[in-house]
C-alpha cells in the first residue's frame, strides 16, 4: 500500500497539470474571439468606451500566451538547479499581466484625450451595446471558472487572469451603462468620460497584481499559511514536542518549502529527536494538504521550559508541569529561544 502511494501521488499532480493548462487553453482561445468581438463593434461604432474594452482584451490575449508559458514551465518537477521546483514564473507571469494592464490603461488614456481634443461621433449604439454586453456575460463566466479552478490547484497565474477577466467583465458593464446614457441622453462627451474610469479602474487592478506578484517573488511572509500551520501544529506539542520558533514558511507556486526550530529535551539522543523531527514534519504537511516539505531544527530545551514540557518521567525537570500556553504567531516567528524562563 505504501509504495503504490507515490504513484498515486504522480497521478493526482498529472491531473492537476492538466486541468491548470486546460484552464489557460480555454482562456486563451475565449480571449481571441471576444477580442475579434470588439473590435468589430469599435469599427462599428467609433466608440472611444468600447475602443478601451477592446485594448483590454488584446492584453488579456497577450496575458493568456504568457500564462500558457508559465502554466508548463511551473508544472516541470525540481531539478539540481532549480532545487524549489519551477513555480516562481508564476508570480513572474501575474506581475507581467499586472504591467499589461497598467499600460493599456496608458493607451486608453491617450484615446480618451484625442477622443475629446478632436470631438465625439458614435454610431450605430445599439449594436456596439449587445456585443460589449453579451462579451461581458462571456467573461462572467470565464473568469469565475478561472479563479475557481486557480484557488483549487493553488495556481497564481490562474488566479491573476481570472481577476483581471472579471475586471474585464465590470469594465464592460460599466461601458454598457455608459452608451446607453450616450444613446438616451444624446450627450457624446460622456463616451471618453466612461473610457476615461475604465482606464482608472485598469490601473488599480495592474498595481494589486504586480503587488501581490512582488511579495511572493520577494518571500514577503504569508501571514494565512503561518496561520494554518500554527493550526496544524498546536496539536503536536506534547509528550517531547516542547515548543516551536523560527517558523518560516515560502511559496513557489503549489510548492511550499516550511521551516522552523523545535524544542526538544535536552537528553535525547541525536537519533530520537532527528525521528520525531521527520515525523513530525511529514505528518504536518499531510495534515496542512499542502505540495512540498518542512524542515525541523532541533533546539535543546536547556531546562527552561518545564513548566510547560509534560513529558513523562523527565529526568532533568526543575519544576512541575503547570500548562501549555497556545503558541502565538508572534511567539512561533521569533529567531531564537528565550534566555530565561519562558
Amino acid at each position: 500500500m505504501v509504495d503504490g502511494e507515490p504513484m498515486a501521488d504522480g497521478i493526482a499532480a498529472g491531473e492537476e497539470a492538466r486541468a491548470r493548462l486546460r484552464a489557460v487553453v480555454i482562456s486563451l482561445a475565449v480571449s481571441v474571439v471576444l477580442l475579434a468581438a470588439k473590435y468589430q463593434a469599435y469599427r462599428l461604432t467609433g466608440s472611444t468606451a468600447i475602443l478601451s474594452d477592446a485594448l483590454e482584451s488584446i492584453v488579456n490575449v497577450v496575458a493568456a500566451v504568457f500564462g500558457l508559458g508559465g502554466i508548463i514551465f511551473a508544472g516541470r518537477p525540481a531539478d539540481r538547479n532549480h532545487p524549489y521546483g519551477h513555480g516562481k514564473i508564476e508570480f513572474f507571469s501575474a506581475a507581467f499581466e499586472g504591467g499589461l494592464i497598467a499600460f493599456a490603461a496608458v493607451l486608453i488614456v491617450y484615446e480618451v484625450v484625442l477622443a475629446l481634443l478632436r470631438g465625439v461621433d458614435v454610431r450605430a449604439l445599439d449594436v456596439g451595446v449587445s456585443i460589449v454586453l453579451g462579451a461581458g456575460l462571456v467573461n462572467l463566466l470565464l473568469g469565475w471558472y478561472l479563479v475557481r479552478t486557480g484557488r483549487k490547484y493553488a495556481s497564481l497565474t490562474l488566479v491573476a487572469d481570472g481577476r483581471h477577466v472579471l475586471a474585464d467583465f465590470y469594465t464592460s458593464a460599466g461601458i454598457v451603462i455608459g452608451l446607453l446614457l450616450v444613446r438616451f441622453t444624446g450627450i457624446g462627451w460622456l463616451d471618453p468620460l466612461v473610457a476615461g474610469v475604465v482606464a482608472l479602474n485598469l490601473l488599480w487592478t495592474g498595481y494589486r497584481l504586480v503587488r501581490h506578484a512582488a511579495g511572493g517573488l520577494l518571500d514577503e511572509e504569508d501571514t494565512d499559511l503561518l496561520g494554518r500551520l500554527l493550526q496544524v501544529l498546536q496539536p503536536h506539542l506534547s509528550q517531547g514536542v516542547i515548543r516551536v520558533h523560527h517558523l518560516r514558511a515560502i511559496r513557489a507556486g503549489r510548492f511550499h518549502h516550511v521551516d522552523a526550530h523545535l524544542v526538544v529535551p535536552e537528553f535525547w539522543t541525536v537519533e530520537r529527536s532527528h525521528e520525531l523531527a521527520e515525523d513530525l514534519g511529514e505528518r504536518v504537511m499531510k495534515e496542512l494538504a499542502a505540495e512540498g516539505e518542512m524542515t525541523l531544527h532541533t533546539d535543546p530545551c536547556h531546562r527552561i521550559y518545564c513548566r510547560m514540557c509534560d513529558l513523562d518521567d523527565c529526568p532533568i525537570r526543575r519544576e512541575p508541569f503547570t500548562g501549555r500556553p497556545p503558541l502565538t504567531l508572534e511567539e512561533a516567528v521569533q529567531p531564537d529561544m528565550p534566555r530565561g524562563r519562558p
